[in-house]
């Protein structure tokens, strides 16, 4: 098994007398700026200048300068902005501000693992990655308890770089939970595979299917999205919380007995097996990398069709009015913020 860390391994004294910045204000960029500034880090925020997290920012007690100002100021670096704007928002600002001896550090190795971004070889590069939302990330912490995250050093200019990297988890509540050792090539490859393959593309598809399946058989939509959307967060946290067998154990033996009968019948398991070697195939050979940046590069027309696609099918217009009209439709839960 590869290398865990917890709180007993991890010094956060290694902070201490340095200052971290924080490069966006949005999703992760709130939660980690906030549980290290609890834990009794010097923390500061960049930002693009009049944008709209700033007033946020300083509106919740952080000094705010723009991203150029806070590399000059800041010991680590922490960019924790869209992927797809990375590599301008470094060459233009963080880059000619980044000292040697400094740390930068990321929560996903995408702009590395395809070489968008290439730091020098005088400072150390680490990745910190809570595998949850922003909102879980802090929620999580101020109830005493952390989210697990993975730890990759990628770069270890100083001889720091772990001590680095351990204690800026353990100062956003990554080592209350344990923190995995990996490698920025490994959490990129199989980050975009599990998104694109089960937990996003995969899923949404298959929910989506489901929910057609029903309606065009004559079922009432509001029926169908309870059936394939709403229950989906119910088995999850059943498999979230004691896995496979233990959500079997949970449900009904006439469910369990579908799974096996029926599973195999909606996804023939050599078929898509072999689907997804080709979707790991175009992520391990920067295929699909490319296809994102040149999309980004060229307007974004197919991912902003898509986009309004989803919002306009059927199922997120039942599921909307369903939401409003339930006592869960204010769940605090829900994190709504932009990265």
């Amino acid at each position: 098994m590869a290398k865990m860390y917890y709180e007993k391994d991890c010094d956060l004294s290694k902070l201490d007398g340095k200052v971290v910045a924080i490069i966006g204000y949005g999703s992760q960029g709130h939660a980690h700026a906030q549980n290290l500034r609890d834990s009794g880090v010097n923390v500061i925020i960049g930002l693009r200048k009049n944008g709209n997290s700033w007033p946020v920012a300083e509106k919740d007690g952080f000094e705010v300068y723009t991203v150029a100002e806070a590399t000059k100021k800041a010991d680590v670096v922490m960019i924790l902005i869209n992927d797809e704007v990375q590599a301008q928002v470094y060459k233009n600002e963080i880059e000619p501000n980044l000292a040697a001896g400094k740390a930068l550090a990321f929560a996903h190795g995408f702009n590395i693992r395809y070489q968008q971004i290439k730091p020098s070889a005088d400072i150390d590069v680490f990745m910190a990655a809570p595998k949850g939302p922003g909102h879980t990330v802090r929620s999580q912490y101020t109830a005493g308890k952390g989210v697990p995250s993975l730890l990759a050093v990628e770069q270890d200019a100083t001889g720091k770089a772990y001590d680095i990297g351990l204690a800026y988890l353990a100062g956003i509540g990554g080592a209350r939970a344990g923190i995995l050792e990996t490698t920025m090539n490994e959490e990129t490859e199989t980050d975009l595979f599990g998104e694109q393959a089960v937990l996003c593309g995969g899923l949404v598809d298959l929910m989506r299917c489901g929910f057609e399946t029903l309606i065009e058989a004559g079922y009432a939509p509001e029926n169908a999205y309870f059936e394939c959307i709403h229950e989906v967060k119910l088995i999850v946290d059943l498999i979230n919380k004691g896995g496979v067998a233990a959500m079997n154990y949970s449900i009904s033996d006439t469910a369990e007995y579908g799974e096996y009968v029926s599973g195999p019948r909606v996804l023939p398991y050599e078929e898509t097996k072999k689907n997804m070697k080709a979707v790991l195939t175009d992520i391990q050979n920067g295929v699909f990398a490319g296809n994102w940046i040149a999309e980004n590069n060229n307007g974004r027309a197919f991912f902003n069709s898509k986009r309004m696609e989803v919002k306009r099918h059927p199922m997120e217009v039942v599921g909307k009015e369903l939401r409003e009209n339930m006592l869960w439709k204010n769940d605090s839960d829900l994190d709504t913020a932009s990265n």
